[in-house]
Protein backbone atom coordinates (compact mmCIF):
# COMPACT_ATOMS: atom_id res chain seq x y z
CA UNK A 1 0.00 0.00 0.00
CA UNK A 2 1.29 3.48 -0.49
CA UNK A 3 1.46 5.68 2.92
CA UNK A 4 0.51 9.10 3.25
CA UNK A 5 3.58 10.90 4.58
CA UNK A 6 2.54 11.29 7.79
CA UNK A 7 0.26 9.32 10.18
CA UNK A 8 -1.96 12.77 11.34
CA UNK A 9 -2.85 12.65 7.33
CA UNK A 10 -5.29 9.27 8.25
CA UNK A 11 -8.56 9.89 8.55
CA UNK A 12 -9.29 6.94 11.04
CA UNK A 13 -6.30 8.77 13.06
CA UNK A 14 -7.95 12.16 12.96
CA UNK A 15 -11.33 10.25 13.98
CA UNK A 16 -9.74 8.42 16.80
CA UNK A 17 -8.84 11.90 18.40
CA UNK A 18 -11.70 13.03 17.93
CA UNK A 19 -13.45 10.28 19.82
CA UNK A 20 -10.46 10.48 22.26
CA UNK A 21 -11.23 14.06 23.41
CA UNK A 22 -14.84 13.12 23.21
CA UNK A 23 -14.48 10.65 25.94
CA UNK A 24 -12.50 12.94 27.90
CA UNK A 25 -15.36 15.26 27.85
CA UNK A 26 -17.61 13.08 28.97
CA UNK A 27 -15.73 11.45 31.58
CA UNK A 28 -14.88 14.74 33.44
CA UNK A 29 -18.37 14.45 35.22
CA UNK A 30 -17.82 10.63 36.33
CA UNK A 31 -18.00 10.01 40.23
CA UNK A 32 -14.82 10.70 42.52
CA UNK A 33 -14.95 6.92 43.10
CA UNK A 34 -14.06 6.30 39.41
CA UNK A 35 -11.12 8.48 39.42
CA UNK A 36 -8.91 5.13 39.13
CA UNK A 37 -11.64 2.97 37.53
CA UNK A 38 -14.21 3.43 34.82
CA UNK A 39 -12.86 6.64 34.18
CA UNK A 40 -9.41 5.90 33.73
CA UNK A 41 -10.03 2.47 31.48
CA UNK A 42 -11.98 4.72 29.37
CA UNK A 43 -9.77 7.15 28.62
CA UNK A 44 -6.86 4.79 28.47
CA UNK A 45 -8.77 2.81 25.57
CA UNK A 46 -9.96 5.74 23.82
CA UNK A 47 -5.95 6.93 23.43
CA UNK A 48 -4.74 3.49 22.64
CA UNK A 49 -6.96 3.49 19.52
CA UNK A 50 -5.23 6.47 17.97
CA UNK A 51 -1.95 5.80 19.39
CA UNK A 52 -2.46 2.06 17.83
CA UNK A 53 -3.20 3.87 14.41
CA UNK A 54 -0.19 5.73 14.66
CA UNK A 55 2.13 3.42 15.57
CA UNK A 56 0.59 0.82 12.83
CA UNK A 57 1.75 3.75 9.93
CA UNK A 58 5.27 3.53 11.09
CA UNK A 59 5.16 -0.11 11.03
CA UNK A 60 7.76 -1.06 7.47
CA UNK A 61 5.41 -3.33 5.64
CA UNK A 62 2.01 -4.38 5.46
CA UNK A 63 1.57 -7.43 7.52
CA UNK A 64 3.07 -5.09 10.60
CA UNK A 65 0.76 -2.58 9.67
CA UNK A 66 -1.71 -5.02 9.82
CA UNK A 67 -0.86 -6.64 13.94
CA UNK A 68 -0.28 -2.36 14.68
CA UNK A 69 -4.07 -1.71 12.63
CA UNK A 70 -5.79 -5.59 14.65
CA UNK A 71 -4.91 -3.56 18.04
CA UNK A 72 -6.48 -0.91 17.14
CA UNK A 73 -9.38 -2.61 16.55
CA UNK A 74 -9.56 -4.22 19.71
CA UNK A 75 -8.96 -1.20 21.53
CA UNK A 76 -12.43 -0.11 19.89
CA UNK A 77 -14.27 -3.37 20.67
CA UNK A 78 -12.97 -2.01 24.59
CA UNK A 79 -13.90 1.17 24.25
CA UNK A 80 -17.39 0.43 23.14
CA UNK A 81 -17.76 -2.17 25.57
CA UNK A 82 -16.75 0.59 28.60
CA UNK A 83 -18.60 2.81 27.02
CA UNK A 84 -21.93 0.53 27.26
CA UNK A 85 -21.45 -0.69 31.34
CA UNK A 86 -20.81 3.40 31.98
CA UNK A 87 -24.27 4.26 30.32
CA UNK A 88 -26.06 1.05 32.28
CA UNK A 89 -24.49 2.39 35.42
CA UNK A 90 -25.53 6.23 34.79
CA UNK A 91 -22.88 7.40 34.59
CA UNK A 92 -23.26 8.74 30.76
CA UNK A 93 -26.67 9.82 29.37
CA UNK A 94 -28.24 7.44 26.74
CA UNK A 95 -27.93 10.39 23.86
CA UNK A 96 -23.89 10.78 25.12
CA UNK A 97 -23.67 7.08 24.98
CA UNK A 98 -25.40 6.54 21.43
CA UNK A 99 -22.83 9.27 20.11
CA UNK A 100 -19.79 7.85 21.56
CA UNK A 101 -20.67 4.82 20.07
CA UNK A 102 -21.60 5.85 16.57
CA UNK A 103 -18.06 7.07 16.17
CA UNK A 104 -16.35 4.82 17.80
CA UNK A 105 -17.93 2.52 15.17
CA UNK A 106 -17.00 5.34 12.33
CA UNK A 107 -13.56 4.89 13.71
CA UNK A 108 -13.62 0.67 13.29
CA UNK A 109 -14.77 1.33 9.71
CA UNK A 110 -11.99 3.46 8.79
CA UNK A 111 -9.81 1.02 10.33
CA UNK A 112 -11.42 -1.81 8.45
CA UNK A 113 -10.94 -0.14 5.37
CA UNK A 114 -7.38 0.37 5.80
CA UNK A 115 -6.89 -2.93 6.42
CA UNK A 116 -8.81 -3.77 3.21
CA UNK A 117 -5.88 -2.40 1.24
CA UNK A 118 -3.14 -3.79 2.84
CA UNK A 119 -1.41 -6.52 1.17
CA UNK A 120 -2.88 -10.07 2.71
CA UNK A 121 -0.53 -11.56 4.92
CA UNK A 122 0.58 -14.96 2.63
CA UNK A 123 -0.71 -18.13 4.75
CA UNK A 124 -3.01 -16.89 7.46
CA UNK A 125 -6.28 -18.23 7.94
CA UNK A 126 -8.94 -15.67 7.41
CA UNK A 127 -6.48 -13.65 4.67
CA UNK A 128 -8.87 -12.79 1.48
CA UNK A 129 -8.19 -14.64 -1.92
CA UNK A 130 -8.30 -12.87 -4.65
CA UNK A 131 -11.61 -14.12 -6.82
CA UNK A 132 -10.33 -15.62 -9.50
CA UNK A 133 -7.86 -17.63 -7.00
CA UNK A 134 -7.59 -21.30 -7.34
CA UNK A 135 -8.02 -21.42 -3.58
CA UNK A 136 -11.07 -19.55 -3.54
CA UNK A 137 -13.60 -21.64 -4.11
CA UNK A 138 -11.83 -24.07 -1.65
CA UNK A 139 -11.67 -20.88 1.04
CA UNK A 140 -15.34 -19.87 0.71
CA UNK A 141 -16.82 -23.63 0.74
CA UNK A 142 -14.49 -24.51 3.61
CA UNK A 143 -13.59 -21.78 6.15
CA UNK A 144 -11.00 -23.60 7.45
CA UNK A 145 -9.10 -23.60 4.08
CA UNK A 146 -8.88 -27.86 4.08
CA UNK A 147 -9.45 -29.47 0.77
CA UNK A 148 -12.94 -31.01 0.18
CA UNK A 149 -13.14 -34.17 -1.41
CA UNK A 150 -15.28 -33.42 -4.94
Amino acid sequence: MARTRHYRDLIAWQKAMELARAVYAETEEFPKSETFGLRMQLRRSAVNVASHIAEAHGRLNDAEMRKGLGAARAAINELQTQIELAASLGFVGTSSSENLLDLGTRVAKLINALLGVLEPEAGVAGARQPANSPTSATADANPRGEKLDR
